[in-house]
């Protein structure tokens, strides 16, 4: 398993390593100067037609859903554990530094969800207008034909390796990364088994998916508000707890952004380049800015004006990314939980021992009956660890027994030569977003057990529940709708299997999502900079027409 991972890993470095995210910044640097900064049309135009204040612009048109309903559909699948989990990760291994490039691809974001959507918009399959098809695949199939009729074979061939990779990131990160994030946190703050947590998930998704897009538009239309106003408020508080930190944090911000972030406590440090990655990553994993996927929830809206979507869609990066993750990030750095102390403290730190070729961990370690009393059975922990070269690691294992004899099971760390154990001892593993809990419950004991793990629970099923009908459209593009029944039923299946315990942390899942995820960036980037042309054309023609009357 830890050489699947390793090449996994290597798979990334190539697919999202700096050279693709810095495509992805220059294209949405293109299409913002291309758009005349078409940021500031979506926070002015965009709220107009979501508040239903442009006349002539739905009555008549094809589609499903409101403006308002798709933008919540779409938020539904942004708006979630990468808004807590994910930014967690994030500040974790990338530092504050990793916050900056978040905002950077949030305001560029903005203008790629606006190009994109306006794409799948023109492009849209509507020989059924009352449940249209859109997205990336449409956009390959239907627009490289246009463009060029010797593109029609490669059109089709891109629009279903996107497909392929579509399907692959919504059963990773669409659905194992919410369901775990969902089930550890109840488990760490309730004791509620990971499998049960799953069997529950697992029934409330199958109940909406199996009513279609009109069923997902109108829950999500109710529930990303709520939980979002909710979510946010309870951010307001800490910050607010917390007031005399807030310069201090975003110096450190801009400062980490550009300069490596020193390690201490339980963080282990981080380069620039791994605070604009991890920065880079979680905003599009969160935001899915550039990645093809949004596009397929916005192209049910029922519009007369395909660019008015386009236009909505630029709300959601900001929605997303400029509020949702910066008041997590700000949570987690206002109250010092990402470079937290140890939870467990020694006198000397124990030698390392070789366990197996090349494979070193800890002798066994009984934890002293002074150990933090919350540490229970199964709970993870780390210590740290230095190599000759000096770069920190950690190295995980889990408590095991109970009371006096609580001990931790290490798993053992694969180096050529024996690290160095560091810092003080051992360290609570707070994963995803039971990192992002604790930092809420830092400045109100039981506001992260309650507020995040409600948030959580939330977020997660929201995720999963859209997620489930990109994928369905994935699985539509590629073999009818004869295979819509057998992909639901596995989607629910998958929830559950995901919370038996097999995966043990969170980067494992994210590892595995984000090789999908760099597949679909590959695909859609490209076809947006060939097609883009015609996206801008409709945009400035549209408001071009406004300005006329």
């Amino acid at each position: 398993m830890d050489r699947l991972f390793a090449v996994l890993d290597a798979v990334n470095a190539v697919m999202l390593g700096m050279p693709t995210l810095l495509c992805l910044l220059g294209v949405g640097l293109v299409f913002t100067v291309w758009s005349g900064f078409g940021q500031r049309r979506a926070l002015t135009h965009g709220v107009q037609l979501l508040r239903g204040k442009v006349p002539g612009v739905s009555e008549g048109g094809d589609g499903a859903l409101s403006h308002f309903q798709a933008l919540s559909a779409a938020l539904s699948a942004t708006v979630g554990l990468g808004n807590i989990g994910g930014v967690a990760i994030a500040v974790s291994v990338g530092g504050p530094g990793a916050v900056f490039w978040m905002w950077m691809v949030g305001l560029v974001g903005m203008a790629l969800k606006t190009t994109e959507v306006t794409l799948s918009m023109l492009y849209r399959d509507v020989s059924d207008p009352d449940n249209p098809h859109g997205g990336t695949m449409w956009v390959c199939k239907r627009g490289l034909a246009e463009l060029s009729p010797k593109l029609a074979r490669l059109g089709l061939v891109a629009g279903a390796l996107f497909a392929v990779a579509l399907i692959l990131f919504g059963i990773t990160g669409g659905n194992m990364f919410q369901a775990w994030n969902a089930s550890e946190i109840a488990r760490a703050y309730f004791g509620v088994p990971t499998w049960l947590s799953g069997l529950v998930m697992a029934v409330l998704v199958a109940a909406v998916i199996l009513g279609g897009i009109r069923r997902i538009g109108s829950i999500a239309g109710v529930l990303v508000p709520l939980m979002c106003g909710i979510y946010v408020i309870a951010a307001l508080y800490v910050l607010f707890v917390n007031a005399e930190r807030i310069p201090d944090t975003f110096a450190m911000i801009f400062r980490c952004a550009f300069s490596p972030a020193e390690a201490g406590g339980a963080f282990v440090g981080a380069s620039m380049g791994t605070a604009f990655i991890f920065g880079m990553k979680r905003a599009l994993f969160s935001s899915e800015s550039g990645i093809g996927s949004a596009p397929i929830a916005h192209s049910a809206v029922r519009t007369r004006e395909p660019v008015t979507e386009g236009v909505v869609a630029g709300l959601e990066p900001f929605i997303d990314t400029l509020v949702v993750c910066t008041m997590t990030a700000l949570v987690i750095l206002i109250t010092g939980v990402w470079n937290r102390g140890a939870i467990v403290h020694w006198d000397a730190p124990p030698a390392l021992v070789e366990v197996g070729e090349q494979q070193w961990a800890p002798s066994s370690y009984t934890l002293p009956s002074t150990a933090h009393p919350g540490l229970i059975a199964g709970d993870q922990v780390f210590i740290v660890t230095e190599n000759d070269d000096a770069t920190r690691g950690k190295l995980f294992g889990n408590v095991v027994g109970e009371g006096a004899g609580r001990s931790i099971q290490w798993r053992p760390l694969t180096a050529a030569e024996p690290p160095r154990v560091i810092e003080a001892g051992v360290f609570a593993d707070y994963p995803g977003s039971t990192l992002t809990a604790k930092a809420f419950d830092s400045a109100r004991p039981g506001l992260g057990q309650w507020m995040v793990t409600l948030a959580v629970w939330a977020f997660a099923i929201s995720t999963m529940i859209t997620w489930s009908y990109y994928g369905e459209q994935g699985v539509i593009y590629l073999a009818g709708n004869g295979w819509v029944v057998p992909y639901r039923l596995l989607w629910c299946v998958l929830i559950f299997v995901t919370c038996l315990g097999y995966i043990r942390t969170d980067i494992e899942v994210d590892t595995i999502s984000t090789v999908a995820l760099g597949f679909m960036l590959a695909i859609n980037l490209p076809v947006m900079l060939l097609l883009g042309s015609r996206a801008m054309h409709a945009y400035h023609d549209y408001f071009r027409r406004r300005r006329s009357g």
